[in-house]
């Protein structure tokens, strides 16, 4: 029997689907899927959960298959937060150190995050996620790692998420009374481009753009920081939706066009290709043109990429081929669609490919798990892994740091306190904005006991 910490749970609740993932790291440090459950999302639009009935019974279906395909009782999940109501937003700010004799430790870069927490929002929006960028200490300026460094004015830029409070806690309130633990949050462009996006691609600088059923996500990365993220209130089901009312047809027919016989650029298919659907009820069959519905397709992901491409270029400035060489990785369940990587590159002038989530999967793993489709939910179960293993370093550094001090006052409890200062211990820091976000996280759970 597994122990909870060797496997974690990432729960992907989209618009048109949700996905319960279970994997562990093999001892090769790859990520191994033990169990996916997939389940219809009916109570959630555009990412936003509209039917807590509905989506609480959608988050169980998933969950049980999970349960029955790897024989794991999940109790706890990692959930990704997603929906129109994220923005995010550039900020800069600082604190001036009491001493700046000493080296600057992991407290400070908290105190200075926490004091970003305390901006000002709109009425009914939160802080969802601070992400630390370059440092500046005084006034030397592109420092990354400030921890071990002198210096009596900490600076930083800061890349702001920020969400609706409601929103957030209708998540929580769905998880938790599907019975689970919420574990870990995270936000879902962060989770795909762990799962999709190789280490150089973000030192390079690329932009992924996640299109899911009712938004598309952005995020985009340079010299191995996190840059810019929005989102997108359209995906793949505003296609769908085209396609039902441009050749009057009902939904179920519309999306089953869309994936058998869709594509993204109309050059493609002649005028005499032609598919048949049934008609209802008796009716005679509607006769459609491949081309028509390519040209439907075509002239949504256009507008798609078109408004992703605006705030790719709000970011680079107008030259975001100079600033992103390593181009566009599309990924999701709306970049299954044929020829979309071609329109990608004709939309953004940029380089693009697919990103499929087998970066850190291990190499038997099923072809279902390597689609583009489970990206979110293979970032958040990598997520959840490094979130267990981040609470069990710290647990073990916090017992030998206990023993330490033990040792040490019963070795000095007959020496003199004039004796000279032991030196400083050494502070193990977690990953990059890591801390601050469990913080978050912590804060946020306890607000859903309150809401009670």
């Amino acid at each position: 029997m597994m122990e909870p910490q060797e496997y974690a749970v990432g729960l992907d609740i989209g618009t048109t689907k949700i996905v319960a993932m279970i994997g562990r790291k093999n001892e090769y440090g790859k990520l191994e899927i033990l169990g996916v459950g997939r389940s219809k999302s009916l109570g959630v639009h555009r990412g936003v959960v509209n039917n807590i009935t509905q989506t609480i019974t959608s988050i169980q279906q998933a969950v049980s298959q999970a349960e029955a395909v790897s024989g794991i009782q999940i109790t706890d999940v990692t959930v990704g937060i997603a929906g129109q109501h994220i923005r995010s937003l550039q900020h800069s700010d600082y604190i001036t150190r009491g001493d700046s004799e000493t080296v600057i430790n992991q407290e400070d870069i908290t105190k200075l995050c926490n004091q970003v927490f305390k901006l000002v929002m709109l009425p009914g929006e939160e802080i969802i996620h601070v992400l630390p960028q370059e440092y500046k200490i005084d006034g030397q300026s592109e420092i990354k790692e400030p921890v071990g460094m002198y210096g009596g004015r900490l600076e930083a830029n800061f890349h702001v998420v920020v969400g609706q409070v409601a929103s957030i806690r209708n998540i929580g309130r769905c998880v938790k009374s599907a019975n689970l633990t919420l574990s870990d949050i995270t936000l879902e462009p962060l989770a795909s481009a762990d799962a999709v996006l190789s280490q150089e691609e973000k030192e390079a600088g690329v932009a992924l753009i996640d299109i899911g059923g009712g938004t598309t996500d952005l995020a985009i990365f340079k010299d191995g920081i996190i840059r810019h993220t929005a989102v997108i209130p359209q995906g793949g089901g505003i296609i769908t939706q085209d396609i039902k009312e441009g050749c009057s047809i009902i939904e179920k027919q519309a999306e089953l066009l869309k994936t058998k016989f869709g594509s993204a650029w109309p050059g493609e298919n002649k005028e005499n290709e032609i598919v048949s659907i049934p008609g209802l009820r008796g009716r005679d069959p509607k006769e459609i043109t491949l081309k028509n519905l390519s040209k439907i397709i075509h002239a949504r992901v256009i507008e798609i990429l078109e408004t992703v491409f605006v705030e790719i270029k709000n970011y680079g400035h107008d030259e975001p081929k100079k600033q992103l060489i390593a181009g566009v990785v599309l990924t999701g369940g709306g970049s299954q669609l044929k020829h979309i990587k071609q329109l990608a590159e004709y939309v953004t002038g940029m380089p693009s490919r697919i990103g499929f989530p087998n970066e850190h999967l291990a190499g038997d793993s099923d072809t279902e798990s390597t689609s583009p489709l489970f990206a979110t939910a293979v970032g958040l179960v990598l997520k959840g892994l490094e979130s267990k293993e981040l609470k069990g370093a710290t647990a073990i550094n916090q017992e030998s740091a206990q023993k330490q001090d033990a040792g040490t006052s019963n070795d000095h409890s007959d020496q003199s306190s004039s004796q000279q200062e032991p030196e400083q211990p050494t502070i193990t820091q977690p990953k990059k904005g890591k801390g601050i976000f469990e913080n978050w996280a912590n804060k946020f759970k306890d607000f859903l006991d309150k809401a009670e």
